[in-house]
């Protein structure tokens, strides 16, 4: 079973769609990539183009990972 917290998260992100960025390069645009990717396998393509207009238009590395967060689980 799911934690509470987990699924106070999945229902606050656009997809349930999960991604694990622990350990993964901290460059903005790999992290993108692995979502967009993730977005992609998860059948959303439909929000690709949407999310990356929405982490390129970010003002800074920490809003960029808002975004993130906003579309997809982050482990």
């Amino acid at each position: 079973t799911k934690s509470t917290d987990k699924k106070e998260t999945e229902m606050e992100t656009k997809t349930d769609i999960v991604v694990e960025l622990i350990g993964a390069d901290g460059n903005i645009f790999a992290l993108m990539g692995r979502v967009r990717n993730a977005l992609r396998r998860g059948g959303r393509s439909d929000l690709v183009e949407e999310f990356t207009k929405a982490v390129t238009n970010s003002k800074s590395y920490d809003e960029a990972l808002a975004v993130i967060m906003d579309y997809v689980i982050v482990e």
